[in-house]
């Protein structure tokens, strides 16, 4: 899921485990039950509905609970074969379950799940698995990725979910942007900001700190959908602005005024949301040492164009060879300025960001002549657009 990394700050910094150091059992503070509290679903159809478009935030999180014996029958015994990415949180593998029960499957007739298996050696395990099964366990969002089950058992922590066939973003930058262009009439599946905008809209405000392109997943039909929660923390209490925190995040994603002092702000989240919107932009990363030096820090590098003082189209990925509406195009580059903006409260909200980009959906539809197309439902245009 990228590199996660500390930022330099003494309030950042924790112990490191020894390896003969593992966190706490899972038993010591154990996760919520599934729906009732029943543990285990044997029967029924666990496997969550289609998530309403709007949304929707369960009171406990709707699991189920395996078993260790039933997640190795899911992958096969955890066989290197069955590996689809690892990192400093452990490994995932592939599985199948059935779709009815998710009981354990064969490969001709169950679907295919991920199994996130944590590093029992990270000191952050525990915490963000129960975060994980917290928060998004609770979600339901066409833009979250869906948390099928967890499972506790022997000092072992696992998460499953469902299977982004098409891997993250950050693998696609730009052939994604240029399916983007080419077929704006697939813009709902290409729907961004959706899932970020929910949970800033929700009851109680959740922020998600750490938005990048590797988290971002994409299905069969590149629908993006936001995964790992494992950093996500609840907003700010009534009256206060921001949530005071460790620094922790993934170095040119995170706001600065949560790297310089650890507030914590919901627009933090926008941010990062304007950097990932700069990678589709231009089809570079937010960070690459293998860059020049003025231009290994994307946002930096950008500043000029972004701000009109210099032209946007040497921004742009030039693998879409000018093959895009320069409206839409300079609407965007606004739009990723304002979320950049160094100062939270300049930066615009998440639904305000979605409705700006439905403003530059219209503009691609125009440019290709699909001026007669009605307006989507519920489509609402943006007082703050660019």
């Amino acid at each position: 899921m990228g590199n996660c990394c500390s930022f330099s700050n003494a309030a950042a910094k924790s112990p490191s485990p020894s390896k003969d150091t593992a966190p706490a059992r899972p038993a010591t503070r154990p996760p919520p039950k599934p729906s009732g509290g029943g543990g285990r679903q044997e029967s029924g159809s666990p496997w969550p509905a289609s998530a309403p478009e709007t949304g929707c935030v369960l009171e406990v999180p709707r699991l189920r609970e395996f078993t260790l014996a039933e997640l190795r029958a899911v992958t096969r015994g955890f066989k290197p074969e069955m590996v689809l990415g690892e990192g400093g949180f452990g490994r995932v593998y592939k599985g199948w379950v059935d779709e009815r029960t998710l009981n354990p499957a064969k490969s001709t007739a169950g679907v295919v799940v991920a199994v996130k298996k944590l590093n029992m050696e990270s000191v952050q395990g525990l915490q963000e698995w129960e975060s994980e099964v917290n928060f998004l366990g609770r979600l339901s969002h066409p833009n979250l990725v869906r948390l099928l089950g967890y499972c506790g058992e022997d000092r072992e922590l696992l998460l499953v979910y469902e299977f982004m066939s098409k891997g993250s973003l950050e693998n696609h930058l730009g052939c994604y942007v240029r399916a983007a262009v080419v077929e704006p009439e697939a813009q709902d599946r290409h729907r961004r900001g959706g899932g970020l905008a929910f949970l800033h809209s929700s009851e109680k405000q959740i922020i998600y700190r750490d938005f990048k392109a590797s988290n971002i997943l994409l299905d069969s039909d590149y629908t993006p959908k936001l995964s790992d929660f494992g950093l996500a923390k609840n907003g700010p209490a009534a009256g206060k602005s921001h949530v005071t925190t460790r620094i922790i995040g993934t170095y040119g994603y995170a706001a600065p005024e949560y790297v310089a002092t650890g507030h914590l702000y919901v627009k933090s989240d926008v941010y990062g949301f304007g950097v990932v919107l700069l990678e589709l932009l231009t089809g570079l990363r937010a960070h690459d040492p293998n860059r020049p030096s003025d231009q290994q820090n994307l946002v930096e590098w950008a500043r000029p164009y972004l701000s009109g003082g210099r032209k946007l189209t040497s921004l742009m990925d030039q693998r879409l060879g000018g093959r895009y509406p320069p409206k839409a195009a300079l609407r965007a580059a606004r739009l990723a300025n304002k979320c950049l903006s160094g100062e939270p409260k300049s930066r615009p909200s998440m639904a305000d960001v979605v409705a700006a980009l439905e403003d530059i959906e219209a503009l691609q539809l125009q440019a290709k002549g699909h001026r007669d197309l009605p307006p989507r439902p519920g489509a609402r245009r943006s007082p703050q657009a660019p």
